[in-house]
């Protein structure tokens, strides 16, 4: 008997796990990975739920991991849907809900792959480890990191994970990504003089200063990208100054930039040059300037090898189409399974993710499984 990853992944769309909520996704999850054999522990941190589970010893000769999520984000208005949210409902061939593409057809492949291949090809000195968090779509302080802080003080260890994110633009088997750019994010908060607009000498006007700054981070490109990267790119998101008055300016202005940045960046490079340009500004027109400055990850990269080559060629198989490898995209949990072992990411067509009518074909979340366990194989082989 085979574990079906489609109805898997129905099932799992049934548990209402919205960021930060379990939602019984990952109860649902520890209970089949038990009854399959694999050693399970819950791994939570600060209220956020983890399941890290392990089949095979601690301290095997090989060890393959997957890593994945459950949570999921809001489904918005549920009469928007075609169907409800968390039905899972199967029409025409479609897993519809929440999850559906980000990323519980993911979990669930990779789950079902992993029973079936322990139930039917054991590995006689390998272990296969599976890290789940319900962290990922929020603030990912206690998720990844936390299964990662935990295996370290553990013993516990992969040689090699697959992040099971959707990784594929349009077709299944179009991509694979072995890295991501960094991201940081700085608040500039611009503190001058407040006054009456029709006296500007008595006054001293932070969004005048604000605005040279992100005019000069703005005027030229951070680089022209590197082998593996895009360039790198910097936007402003946000500027603020709350004032409600025409005819008064304010004390004080805050403006966001975000930053997307690849290996020839680092976080503590661009916050010195963010602080450096700041400064430069605050002594031109005296108004003070303070930064805050949050790295959500660095820039990484998998170089091609033994390993990559080995899942794009199970992937060439698998759909006739040999995956191009990209660091494309925004960040993933990828970031924090970087400084443990080497990751990459594939997982289904992201077309549909977080969009109101999230749905998966059914036989796709399948030809994910089957990649999945092909993948195991030929690691273990």
């Amino acid at each position: 008997m085979t574990t079906d990853a489609a109805d898997l992944t129905a099932r799992l769309i049934r548990c209402p796990s919205v960021t930060p909520q379990e939602g019984g996704a990952l109860t649902l999850l520890d209970g089949l990975l038990r009854d399959a054999g694999f050693h399970t522990v819950r791994v939570d941190r600060a209220g956020t739920p983890n399941l890290f589970a392990r089949w095979g010893e601690r301290g095997a000769a090989r060890s393959f991991g997957f890593n994945g999520h459950t949570d999921v984000v809001p489904p918005g208005d549920p009469a928007s849907w075609t169907h409800p949210p968390f039905s899972g409902a199967l029409v025409d061939g479609m897993i519809w809900g929440r999850g559906a593409t980000d990323m519980k057809s993911g979990v669930a492949a990779f789950v079902a792959a992993a029973i079936d291949f322990v139930t039917r090809t054991p590995p006689p000195e390998g272990a296969v480890i599976l890290t789940i968090t319900g962290d990922e779509e929020g603030v990912s302080r206690d998720g990844t990191i936390a299964l990662m802080d935990w295996m370290r003080e553990t013993g516990e260890r992969m040689d090699a994970c697959i992040v099971g994110e959707p990784s594929n633009p349009e077709v299944m088997g179009e991509m694979i990504k072995i890295g991501r750019r960094g991201s940081l994010t700085a608040t500039f908060t611009a503190i001058g003089k407040q006054g009456h607009a029709a006296y500007p000498h008595r006054a001293n006007n932070p969004l005048h200063a604000l605005v040279r700054l992100l005019a000069g981070l703005t005027a030229q490109p951070l680089d022209e990208g590197t082998g593996h990267f895009d360039p790198s790119g910097l936007q402003v998101t946000t500027i603020d100054c709350g004032n409600p008055a025409s005819n008064v300016i304010p004390e004080k202005a805050t403006a966001v930039v975000n930053i997307r940045f690849n290996d020839s960046h680092s976080g503590d490079s661009l916050t010195a040059m963010l602080r450096e340009r700041a400064a430069a500004v605050e002594a031109e027109t005296g108004v003070r300037m303070n930064v805050e400055v949050f790295v959500s990850g660095e820039s990484f990269l998998t170089a091609p090898g033994p390993f990559v080559d080995m899942v794009q060629g199970v992937v060439a198989e698998s759909t006739g189409m040999r995956p191009v490898l990209s660091t494309s995209g925004g960040t993933s949990d990828a970031r924090f399974i970087k400084d443990h072992c080497p990751v990459l990411e594939f997982g289904l067509v992201g077309a549909f993710m977080h969009q109101v009518d999230e749905r998966v074909p059914a036989d796709q979340v399948r030809q994910l499984k089957d990649i999945y366990q092909a993948i195991l194989t030929r690691y273990f082989a």
